[in-house]
């Protein structure tokens, strides 16, 4: 599978879920976009174990060890470009993050179906709140294995369900976070959820994750496999590095759209060239994923 992999944490409709103290640790069972948050963690972990790594992550590695699933068996040996690059997308997250804590210390972080992401452990400064908005099937399995806590909870609901802004409070500034979600929606989905967070968080932002066409297009077709034999599931919604422009046209409020650059990472690839292929218009769009904030006036 190329760089992106499988980008959900828990943006669609599993048809089998739970969590109990099975062997070995707490049972996960989740199927569909759901179970992708599993190999995100499983990215995420593999690459922290790392004695380089490009991404400081015990709370993953932590939750591999705790978690009774077939992680290999499902998705196969954690290919090390596979992993460098999920983590180095995650650490494109996590700096919007830290920018937007600066500025807003008691500010509130929205995260939009982010699984069983640990990001609140690798930034989070003391102060801010924290609402993680998940379908029921995944924040049950949040919940088990990362309990709320004073500032930070799990809210049970869809990201397209609108009334979830209802929970924020705005006052303090409100930074929006939808990593590995937008993809697995339809456009007009895209379209709407987008919309709804500039109509309602005037001065906030979103930070968002696409795959481009060429990519959301294999996994259509059912051709984006692991090498363990995971297929990812169906990504409806891409979009090219050129058509980033036009996110602006979902709503009047949205006063300015950004890509996010990744860090460098190790190697030939991530070292050089991966960075090279952003200001090359002839590949700029055949990377797997970009990563870009949306800003609300």
């Amino acid at each position: 599978m190329a760089d992106a992999g499988p980008n959900g944490n828990g943006a669609g409709n599993g048809n089998r879920n739970g969590t109990g103290d099975g062997k070995g640790g707490r049972r996960v069972e989740l199927s569909g976009v759901p179970e992708t948050l599993l190999w995100n963690l499983y990215m995420r972990a593999a690459e922290a174990r790392r004695a380089r790594t490009v991404l400081d992550d015990p709370k993953a590695v932590e939750l591999v060890d705790r978690v009774d699933y077939p992680f290999e068996e499902t998705f196969g040996t954690p290919s090390p470009l596979l992993a460098q690059g999920h983590a180095l997308r995650v650490r494109t997250f996590d700096t919007a993050v830290r920018a937007f804590l600066d500025e807003h210390p008691e500010g509130t972080v929205v995260t939009l179906a982010e699984g069983l992401e640990t990001q609140y452990w690798r930034v989070d400064n003391g102060r801010a709140r924290w609402l993680c908005v998940e379908l029921p099937e995944t924040a049950e399995v949040r919940r088990a294995l990362l309990p709320d806590d004073e500032r930070r909870r799990t809210l049970a609901r869809s990201a397209l369900d609108l009334s979830w802004r209802d929970e924020v409070v705005p006052a303090r500034g409100v930074l929006i976070t939808a990593q590995g979600l937008l993809m697995y929606l339809r456009p007009t989905e895209v379209k709407d959820l987008i919309a709804g967070c500039a109509e309602r968080f005037r001065g906030g932002a979103l930070v968002f994750d696409a795959v481009p066409r060429w990519f959301s297009a294999r996994t259509v077709r059912g051709e984006m496999r692991t090498a363990g034999g995971y297929q990812a599931p169906p990504m409806p919604w891409g979009m090219d590095a050129g058509e980033l422009p036009k996110v602006r046209t979902a709503h009047p409020a949205i006063t300015d759209v950004r890509e996010v650059p990744p860090p460098r990472g190790r190697g030939l690839y991530y070292g050089a060239l991966a960075p090279l292929m952003r200001w090359l218009p002839a590949v700029r769009n055949l990377r797997p994923t970009m990563t870009a904030i949306a800003r609300f006036s």
